[in-house]
């Protein structure tokens, strides 16, 4: 857990400058596995709508929109569990 913190904190921290592997390990740790996994990882959200989350390795690197999408989508699954 104390990895999933470390990664959490440096994609607050810098969006733009995050591996792909950290957030696909962030998106299963929170989402699960992905339902696809091609060229884009997709997740099944536990909500309808926004935020979706769709990544794509891009050389190695996340994209920097990706990573804000990803934070917003903990952000909301953090207080549907509060609540």
């Amino acid at each position: 857990m104390a990895q999933i913190e470390k990664i959490l904190d440096k994609l607050k921290s810098n969006a733009t400058n995050v591996s792909f592997a950290e957030l696909a390990k962030i998106c299963g740790h929170y989402f699960g596995e992905p339902r696809i996994q091609v060229s884009h990882y997709v997740y099944k959200m536990p909500w309808a709508g926004d935020p979706r989350i769709n990544i794509q390795d891009k050389n190695g690197k996340a994209k920097a929109y990706q990573v804000k999408q990803v934070l917003n989508a903990i952000e909301k699954f953090e207080k549907k569990e509060d609540g």
